[in-house]
């Protein structure tokens, strides 16, 4: 049942507090051990070899619940092992290793600590346990190229697929063909060496499809050597964008003279589960029972929009003019999903696709003075700056005139974060230790 409004509480706090809720029913201090206690039972804890490993810009936290779980209930147990995050993204811990590296572009400090993973994985024995940590970012963490790629080649081939705006399954689709960790290539390993495999996922994709989650390092995998290649036509990615090596390794791939990623078929009597332990739909939920209490009621539009940040605000800007003219109710409109930024060749723009979607939302709303918005990704940095996202309201919106900002002279530069720093406006939360997806709220008050 929806509250009475509570006049006492701002609109920007409202926003703010639906955005905490979300991304707090995702921290891994909460739900790593809630999964630990389901999946080991009492008495069931790992005998022999523990070894923690992951990827993604929650594992480090992940990795610190573990411990703090493992020290209380397994006191006979042995844990080591090494988990990669995005700088700024550490936790501390005893017996794992942090390895900071960076994201979304990898480099030589994610190859090196992916290496240190494999050598790990090699090293187990039947009877090991393998737990592996994964949260969105791991795909770039996890760089470990195949025999005959450079880290520079990877490095190239991301840039560009970021640049060509192709959406992050497309993405992963190819780095799982270049990768020797993902692609259920880590627990490939661990089925050789006669390991038990347990994968914790905090998803940040749309569907969360194991498969997909940071590429799926230890899930079966869908895709094929050809969706790779087809991958890179369709956005027209040749020899000029992507290096040539790695063209000819999917080529070989697609002939035959290269081993497929992880299929279900390898996966028939071995000892590997993936469990999806938080998700964005969960999170919008979270949010949904918050603005509530607030005296809005929530309409939940789903955690799976996607496409251009630019055409999904004026989208959204159109649905918010639908509602409030055929309702009277206070409503909150709550989305999930990853949109995409296309930047043309000479800008470079600042700020990321939830900022993006904020302004495009902002602008296409100009004759929508009763409607705020925040926009916001829950790891708590939005694209290229260090912001989370932003925010407007009636408030915000009457600043901007005064001070000559124009939103569609910030949208053509794809400076969106510009526009918001210079309102005042912008979320700023730091690295949250969890991830996702991202989060998006249009307060509709008549």
């Amino acid at each position: 049942m929806t509250q009475q409004m509570n006049p006492s509480v701002t609109t920007e706090a409202i926003l703010k507090n639906a955005f905490a809720a979300a991304v707090s029913v995702a921290d891994p201090q909460m739900i790593v051990p809630q999964y630990l206690a389901k999946i080991f039972p009492s008495g069931q804890e790992p005998q022999g070899k523990c070894l923690v490993v992951g990827a993604g810009k929650a594992s480090a936290s992940m990795a610190s619940a573990l411990e703090s779980y493992a020290k209380a209930n397994w006191p006979q147990t042995k844990i080591n092992g090494v988990v990669l995050t995005r700088y700024g993204h550490s936790s501390p811990t005893s017996h794992i290793k942090i390895v900071e590296a960076g994201h979304p572009v990898p480099d030589q400090a994610g190859m090196d600590g992916a290496k240190e993973v494999l050598a790990l994985a090699n090293e187990l024995q039947a009877g090991d346990v393998l737990i592996a940590l994964v949260s969105g970012g791991g795909s770039s963490l996890l760089t470990l190229p195949v025999e005959g790629i450079s880290i520079e080649d990877m490095r190239k081939t991301t840039e560009a697929l970021l640049r060509s705006g192709a959406p992050i399954e497309e993405m992963n689709i190819v780095r799982k063909h270049l990768s020797a960790i993902l692609g259920g290539n880590l627990a490939r390993v661990a089925i050789a060496r006669g390991a038990r495999v347990e994968a914790l996922l905090i998803s940040d994709v749309t569907g969360d499809s194991p498969a997909d989650i940071a590429s799926g390092p230890c899930a079966a995998d869908y895709s094929t050597y050809l969706d790779a290649l087809n991958i890179l036509e369709k956005y027209h990615l040749g020899t000029d964008a992507v290096p040539t090596i790695v063209l000819n390794h999917l080529k070989q791939g697609l002939a035959g003279e290269k081993p497929e990623t992880l299929k279900d078929i390898d996966l028939v009597d071995a000892q590997v589960a993936n469990h999806v332990i938080a998700t964005a739909y969960k999170s919008l939920e979270a949010a949904a029972d918050y603005v509530r209490t607030q005296g809005y009621e929530p309409v939940v539009l789903g955690d799976t929009i996607t496409g251009e940040a630019q055409e999904v605000g004026v989208s959204q800007a159109n649905l918010a003019r639908e509602y409030l003219a055929k309702g009277d109710k206070p409503l909150a409109l709550i989305s999930g999903g990853e949109c995409t930024v296309t930047i043309p060749a000479g800008l470079k723009g600042r700020g990321g696709r939830c900022s993006e979607y904020l302004l495009s939302l902002f602008a296409a709303s100009a004759d929508l003075s009763k409607i705020a918005a925040l926009a916001a990704d829950t790891d708590g940095i939005d694209g290229s700056e260090k912001n989370a996202g932003a925010w407007f309201d009636g408030e915000v919106r009457k600043l901007a005139q005064p001070q000559g900002l124009v939103p569609e002279t910030f949208l053509a530069a794809h400076d969106c974060y510009g526009f918001f720093a210079e309102l005042g406006a912008l979320v700023e939360t730091g690295p949250t230790l969890t991830n996702v997806n991202d989060f998006r709220i249009i307060l509709l008050d008549k």
